[in-house]
């Protein structure tokens, strides 16, 4: 479709093959597709037929993939099991016993455990660095295969200068795949700027209402095909039914970021005014659509995080992110406790950092929310 973001997020790329031309894609909430008899059968492994075993291909989850791939005009998407999932399938597309990964080190905290210690048990080596130019280049070995960043990092929301690793990557002949969770296609589009595998958690904003698990993975045709192998062989697929879901959210997701972020900006100036807030952590040029919907805040040495978390009334603390409603989590316990503690001290994952979600609730109530919290909290 040659339509602008918006309208691609609500008209989703699946045709509907049925007789019944049903508005909406239907749930194939089914573990198997029937055949009439053997030669029937024999079509799909012919490539005559789609749809076989719902581990193997459904067309909800078909749905997802195509639908994310178009968002970020990549060629091609999977949709997968969880983030974490589609991140493993991604790696695996890559990298295989004996290579070597460069990723950063301010990156999600379950995406850490992942690379830090599960991957070895496939051969693979991580080296976790700070992502700058000459940190990259001297790190890069003869059996590097890839680099991995997030667009905007978890949860001290650094905007990585993807451009700089493209070309990096480029020079070295290396793959380069990047979570692009936080800002979404909204405000941002890695495939564009040149990354081979762009990674979501479709829990989070593609989703948008914190009721699926779901991770996609979108990229280059041919490093998305050896996913889909690892997808059906290891055993990643997502169900046809959270894969519906997801798909659902889709469709607003540009009202929603519209929201959010607006919000979130507004936020984060009045939190910057407040002097019992040490820090403030927001993105800054994201975008000509704006900076992000999460606002970081310390308030180490001003306030008691255990009474400022039971002062928040209404905002949600949950250790997850990107429901419409607002919500905080405490990531020294949550997304980043598996850290070393000398890298959570480097990072500034301190015993004050909150991270917000901020929803799409009235953005004069999300700041009063924060700031009696703090009022109540201050030593």
């Amino acid at each position: 479709m040659a339509h602008k973001f918006d309208t691609k997020s609500v008209h989703l790329a699946l045709k509907n093959k049925n007789a019944v031309d049903s508005k909406v894609t239907p749930i194939y909430q089914t573990s198997a597709f029937k055949f009439t008899d053997l030669d029937d059968l024999e079509r799909f492994y012919q490539g005559e037929k789609d749809y076989l075993y719902s581990r193997v291909g459904n067309p909800n989850t078909d749905e997802l993939g195509a639908a994310v791939a178009q968002l970020e005009s990549a060629p091609e998407g999977i949709a997968t099991s969880s983030g974490l999932s589609a991140i493993l399938v991604g790696i695996l597309a890559t990298a295989k016993a004996g290579d070597h990964v460069l990723a950063s080190t301010d990156i999600y905290g379950g995406t850490y455990q992942l690379l830090a210690h599960e991957l070895a048990d496939f051969g693979i080596e991580v080296t976790f660095i700070d992502f700058e130019k000459d940190q990259i280049e001297q790190s890069i070995r003869d059996n590097t295969k890839l680099l991995y960043s997030e667009s905007v990092t978890n949860p001290l929301l650094r905007v990585e200068d993807i451009a700089s690793i493209v070309a990096i990557a480029k020079k070295h002949h290396l793959y380069t795949m990047i979570d692009n969770t936080f800002a979404t296609p909204y405000l941002c589009q890695p495939y564009t700027c040149g990354v081979n595998l762009v990674v979501h958690s479709a829990t989070k904003y593609l989703g948008g209402h914190s009721d699926v698990t779901a991770g996609v993975l979108v990229g280059d045709e041919e490093l998305i095909n050896n996913a889909k192998s690892k997808v059906v062989n290891i055993g990643t697929n997502l169900s046809p039914f959270d894969a519906w879901l997801a798909c659902r959210g889709i469709k607003t997701l540009s009202v929603r970021m519209e929201r959010h972020v607006k919000n979130a900006q507004a936020l984060a100036d009045a939190l910057t005014k407040n002097a019992n807030v040490s820090k403030v952590y927001y993105p800054k040029e994201v975008s000509s659509n704006g900076n992000g919907a999460i606002v970081s805040i310390d308030v180490t040495g001003t306030c008691d995080i255990n009474k400022f978390f039971q002062s928040l009334g209404w905002v949600k603390i949950v250790p997850t992110l990107a429901g419409v409603e607002t919500s905080v989590s405490y990531p020294l316990t949550t997304s980043h406790r598996a850290l070393p503690k000398e890298t959570q001290d480097e990072l500034g994952i301190t015993e004050g950092l909150v991270r917000i979600s901020v929803g799409i609730e009235d953005a004069e109530d999300i700041i009063a929310a924060f700031e009696q919290a703090i009022v109540e909290s201050k030593y």
